[in-house]
């Protein structure tokens, strides 16, 4: 199964590569045509120099290359949670835990393998704790969300194998408007969970140096309604097995509700989600440097979709819905300065997160979380001296996290992280290496549980790559380390969100890596092709996993540490093969696959399948049409307490307007999503048995900027 799901990845990306003689084609027919106009962009906000993957080289291409998404591509996919909006992109896919919480997966790594960040430094949340924890990013108020690979992601953290998550949002101005005031809004209407989301911010050019920002977003949704069942065929098979040995006790009643849940349609129940954000923000600009602070809040209140045998045993009485109620209140620092000489520029970064989520039984509170962080950065940018450049920095990072309740799984912890870092480049022209080093020394320490512990961890990167007239071919090499986290380690007792008992392992050691790819590209004005074929080991590779085991009634789910392989491949094609009188017609093509195995063990849990997404996509100055199939594989190849998820596809259409020609930061899209109401899980989801994808889905969605 795994040699055939990866010859069809590779058989689909050489067939797409069938159509490079159509670029010839589109060139000789396009003659003297005035160019289309791309997506709807922000003409303030949406600056060409912001690069998340450039923070510090403003025309770096950091090898093995970055997926962005912004402007109206970011309005169409935007999603209450980060994870949800990422998932057409390469190699990308979700926890998908419920609507309300949902981290990005980059090559089947989850959790603290995959760092979330706002702005280059962490998100100061707790959702790389647990995956029903959700991540406090609004993708209405973010002006663009970067994925980023290869040695760069050393910069943010040695312990991101998988990649760094970086969203932009606009709360410190970068630039000075050029008006007095710069307004921004998006907004959509989708009918699968009948959500409404609206966002907006304004920036106001207070003087010729000063700038002050304000912004604020809302989004409601009920139940989401899925295509089908909404228990897996295993659940249902469980549901009627308990049916026919409730009729054979003679519980008639609880028959009939098994009888029920089993052939439950339509609508998830509990799925709800209600979140509303405010920011506000100011910033001095001028050739010397910046300096910009903000403030924002994040508050959100959302469903647990609760599985069959959820709900452990409460004195005989019957389980409530659980539900959380989370808020974070923030402020951010950003500076920066100009240095001259061989420091070229300094700069600052800063976070404060008052952050606090309750899981609540009913009307209940059953377990509060309190965490308090800060993480700073300060870097010191190279000035380029011929064939070299650079970057180098120090890092900190503090968090104080407390669990109150009888159901608190985790004792009140404190963990310090102090970290150095660089990268460095050299460029032989046609030969770009890059090499980053990183240190981290961090202390994890329960006075509950008298716990104190130390670690060291050495993380190393280097790449290579030649460019070749429009094409790149390169590799990347690293060896990471990466401290256990608390949770992996302190965990133990129930948790009434994730509907399991986890325990964690107070002796596991630092995991270890060593990673390499390889990459080419081809980038034109007619076809954009990309392929990444990546490999890491693991010693000691930390991994949850259930058990088979019952504690409280609950699955026992439990973190281990043992050797495991990864590898795949991740393609992307964007093909322009005709051009007709002002339109073009473009084709795209998104394919991964992920195999990951521990040593002696069997399949690592939640792995995504193989993934294949096409489309056709007609772009003129006015409107676009567009139309795209995505296809998951089945994933059979699971961990022995873990169920098998079927393929599914979907078929997507979608149109976008531009009414106004003298307005193209103004676009409407209308889109028909899954319309042939089928059935599809998240093969990475822990819920996936009984948390299925949303079925047809019509969606209005608008951006303006002006």
């Amino acid at each position: 199964m795994t040699n055939k799901n990866l010859k069809i990845l590779l058989s689909a990306s050489a067939l797409s590569s069938l159509f490079i003689p159509a670029v010839g084609y589109a060139q000789s027919i396009k003659g003297d045509m005035p160019p289309t106009v791309e997506k709807a962009q922000d003409d303030f906000h949406n600056n060409p120099e912001i690069i998340v993957t450039a923070p510090y080289f403003e025309d770096l291409d950091f090898l093995a290359g970055t997926s962005a998404l912004s402007g109206s591509e970011l309005s169409v996919l935007s999603r209450g949670q980060i994870g949800d909006v990422l998932t057409k992109l390469p190699g990308v896919s979700a926890t998908g835990f419920s609507p309300g919480a949902s981290r990005p997966v980059i090559r089947g790594f989850s959790g603290n393998r995959v760092m979330v960040l706002t702005d280059g430094i962490g998100n100061i949340d707790a959702s790389n704790t647990s995956a029903d924890h959700a991540v406090t990013i609004e993708s209405l108020t973010v002006e663009r969300i970067e994925v980023l690979r290869g040695p760069a992601v050393l910069l943010f953290g040695g312990q991101a194998v998988g990649g760094a998550v970086n969203a932009l949002d606009k709360r410190i101005p970068r630039s000075v408007p050029e008006e007095t005031i710069h307004l921004d809004f998006t907004g959509s209407y989708s009918t699968a969970a009948k959500e409404g989301a609206l966002g907006g911010s304004a920036d106001f050019k207070l003087t010729n140096k000063l700038v002050a920002h304000v912004d604020g977003s809302y989004r409601k949704s009920s139940d989401l309604r899925t295509g089908g069942y909404v228990l897996s065929p295993s659940l249902r098979e469980q549901q009627f097995e308990l049916v026919q040995e409730a009729i054979d006790e003679g519980e008639l009643e609880e028959a009939a509700e098994a009888e029920e849940l089993a052939n439950l349609r339509g609508r998830i129940p509990n799925s709800g989600v209600e979140t509303w954000t405010a920011g506000t923000g100011i910033s001095f600009i001028d050739d010397g440097g910046s300096l910009g602070i903000s403030f924002s809040i994040y508050d959100t209140n959302y469903g647990v979709p609760e599985a069959p045998s959820g709900g452990h045993d409460h004195g005989g009485e019957e389980p409530a819905p659980v539900s959380i109620g989370l808020r974070q209140y923030r402020t951010d620092l950003r500076g920066e300065v100009e240095a001259g000489g061989f420091i070229d520029k300094i700069k600052l970064r800063a976070g404060y997160a008052d952050y606090q989520h309750t899981e609540f039984e009913g009307d209940e509170v059953g377990t509060l979380f309190l965490s308090k962080g800060i993480e700073s950065r300060l870097e010191f940018i190279q000035d380029k001296r011929g064939i070299w450049r650079g970057a180098s920095g120090v890092q900190y990072q503090l968090r104080d996290f407390n669990a109150i309740g009888e159901e608190a799984f985790v004792p009140k912890y404190s963990s310090h992280q102090f970290g150095l870092f660089t990268l460095q480049e050299l460029t032989f022209d046609p030969i770009d290496v890059e090499f980053a080093l990183r240190y981290d020394h961090s202390n994890i320490s329960s006075q509950a549980i008298d716990f104190d512990r130390n670690y060291d961890a050495f993380s190393a990167a280097i790449g290579v790559g030649y460019l070749i007239g429009d094409t790149k071919i390169g590799v990347n090499f690293s060896r990471t380390q990466r401290a256990p986290s608390a949770e992996e380690l302190l965990s133990d007792g129930p948790h009434i969100a994730t509907q399991a008992y986890e325990i964690g392992d107070t002796g596991l050691k630092t995991e270890k890596s060593l990673n390499a790819e390889i990459y080419a590209r081809y980038n034109s004005n007619n076809l954009n092709l990309n392929a990444t074929l990546y490999l890491h080991h693991f010693n000691d590779f930390i991994f949850e996993d259930a058990t088979g085991a019952e504690e409280d009634d609950l699955p026992v789910f439990q973190y281990f540490q043992n050797d495991a392989r990864f590898y795949g491949i991740e393609t992307q094609a964007d093909i322009k093969f005709a051009t007709i009188g002002q339109a073009d017609l473009w084709a795209h093509f998104v394919g991964d696959y992920t195999h990951a195995k521990v040593n002696n063990v069997g399949p690592v849990p939640r792995i995504p399948p193989l993934r294949l997404l096409g489309g056709l996509e007609w772009k003129q100055t006015t409107f676009d049409i567009k139309g795209e199939v995505e296809w998951n594989a089945s994933q059979k190849r699971i961990a022995t307490f873990e169920t098998p998820t079927d393929s599914f596809t979907f078929v997507n259409l979608s149109a976008t307007l531009r009414p106004f020609s003298a307005q193209p930061n103004i676009s409407v899209n209308l889109a028909a999503n899954n319309i042939f109401d089928v059935v599809g899980r998240r093969a990475a989801s822990f819920t996936k048995d009984f948390v299925p994808l949303a079925g047809r889905d019509f969606r209005i969605s608008f951006i303006s900027s002006f």
